[in-house]
């Protein structure tokens, strides 16, 4: 997909916007485009899509895309060329797909290796080993990467997709605005995460101190807030440069947002719960300041995300997914916080993060594009025909629309991948021993079965939110990225529960 060079390659050849269009983009369209002159029909009916712009009103608006693009093909606005799944963007050669997409999914899949390095180290400190919850925190706190990091990216990819950033006053005000819900979303995250912590924890053990949930608390929202901070501004900075050097964001940006997201969020989590358990004693009042202070920041947050359109509406109606997601992904944690109680099972701290994060990068990058697709070729509430019927996870990998090659080619990756990154823990932990066989084939199992399932749910989620007119962008990679999670630990807690059984260490 190119990045189109101006807006005004968007329009119809009349260059006619539709009523929300102009209402928000100041577009003053002439009396003769309101008129009451026919409108010319299709044989089945309906008004011809040219002129579809002029007349719908979705359900709920995304200022990210004018809405022009929802009321027409780019293709040539004929029933048959959408029918044909044809994409309004030029070709992509699979060459080209898998050049763009592979260096950011290497990059991603390396950060989650580290991140894993250092969660097996960081297991054996005081904090972890006295205070377990913190095991149900990291998931959902990693996951805030799926619900926060990978959906602002799809949404800025789409937008440069669609041309929406283009002179500087419109790129910034939407960069802005985003980056400052972003924040306010990340500390009420941090916040929920540590609450359903501990919930799950009281659960489990029938007890929980109140100095143990106010760290849980105070490490939490820092490392939300810091994490989403740092990686928003490099977010920003891959999609501009994508954008400059002509490469499609929505191949390279979600990875880029995950390569090193999830080493950065876990030696926040690590350096501050340290911290705060180190004051927990001596300082007590401090973690209660430093909660404070970041809820102090929300109202600044909701008046900056409230300057553009795109963030304003998100502000109101973006929170079910993240919440849901987060919610998903602390269930994962639990799995995980049971699993590490078994010295037997320990094991798994390393492969955990790799496998939970190659199964979100993967299925983000195809959510993305399935996402733009739908925004450049087909208004709120149409998909394209074959989706209209029953879901078939054939279709997904050996249908007919634009994105069915990207899935096998996504698919393709995982076993190549998850070699690489197996490797690459072997190399880390000093070349001493190599995986062996079983935990090999156990590992790359999981992962395919994970990733597989994943993508097919990408398939039918994205289409089933367009077809209810919600934006993908916003709902499915919380979603999506949060299942990963609580797929690829159950899995992998399986397929170590299995090895454990038949006696094998896992190593050679």
């Amino acid at each position: 997909m190119i990045v189109p060079e101006s807006q005004d390659e968007l329009l119809s050849p009349s260059g006619s916007m539709g009523r929300g269009t102009s209402q928000q983009y100041g577009s003053n369209p002439s009396p003769s485009q309101n008129c009451g002159s026919p409108q010319p029909f299709s044989s089945n009916g309906n008004i011809l899509l040219a002129n579809t712009s002029l007349h719908y009103e979705p359900q709920e608006t995304d200022f990210l895309l004018p809405n022009q693009l929802y009321g027409r093909s780019r293709i040539s606005g004929s029933t048959r060329a959408k029918d044909a799944g044809g994409s309004g963007a030029p070709a992509e050669s699979v060459c080209s797909m898998v050049l763009q997409i592979l260096v950011p999914f290497v990059l991603a899949g390396l950060g989650t290796v580290s991140a894993g390095m250092l969660l097996e180290v960081i297991q054996n400190w005081d904090v972890f080993q006295e205070i377990t919850e913190m095991f149900i925190l990291v998931p959902a706190v990693l996951g805030m990467k799926g619900n926060l990091e990978m959906t602002l990216a799809s949404r800025l990819s789409t937008a440069v997709n669609a041309g929406k950033m283009e002179t500087a006053r419109e790129k910034w005000l939407l960069i802005v605005g985003n980056l400052g819900l972003k924040q306010l979303q990340a500390t009420v995250l941090g916040l929920l995460a540590s609450l359903m912590a501990t919930l799950l924890g009281w659960m489990a053990e029938r007890k929980m101190p109140y100095n143990h949930v106010m760290l849980l608390c105070s490490t939490s929202v820092s490392t939300a807030f810091m994490a989403s901070l740092l990686q928003g501004i490099i977010m920003v900075g891959v999609i501009i440069g994508s954008k400059r050097l002509g490469i499609n964001p929505d191949n390279v940006a979600t990875p880029m947002a995950a390569s090193f997201g999830d080493l950065i969020t876990l030696a926040l989590l690590a350096c501050f719960s340290h911290w705060f358990y180190s004051l927990i004693d001596l300082y007590p009042y401090v973690l209660y300041l430093v909660d404070l202070f970041f809820l102090c920041l929300v109202p600044l947050w909701v008046v900056i995300s409230s300057k553009h359109p795109a963030s304003h509406i998100l502000l109101r109606t973006g929170w079910e997914p993240i919440i849901t997601a987060m919610v998903i992904s602390s269930v994962g944690g639990l799995i995980l916080d049971k699993t590490v109680s078994n010295p037997n099972l320990s094991g798994i701290l390393v492969y955990a993060p790799v496998i939970n994060g190659v199964g979100g990068n993967l299925v983000s990058i195809q959510s993305s594009r399935i996402s733009t697709n739908l925004h450049l070729n087909y208004p709120p509430g149409e998909v394209p025909e074959d989706r209209k019927g029953c879901f078939s996870p054939c279709r997904t990998f050996f249908g007919s629309g634009a994105n069915y090659r990207s899935a096998q080619v996504l698919l393709l990756l995982v076993i190549p991948g998850q070699l690489i990154f197996l490797h690459a823990i072997h190399l880390m932990k000093g070349g001493q021993t190599l995986p062996s066989p079983l935990l090999t084939v156990a590992f790359l199992s999981a992962s395919l079965i994970q990733v597989f399932s994943l993508l097919c749910a990408a398939d039918c989620m994205v289409h089933c939110l367009w077809r209810r007119s919600k934006d993908p962008d916003s709902y499915s990679i919380p979603y999506l990225t949060a299942l990963g999670d609580l797929l690829g630990t159950a899995l992998l807690s399986l397929a170590f529960v299995m090895l454990w059984c038949i006696g094998d260490s896992g190593s050679v």
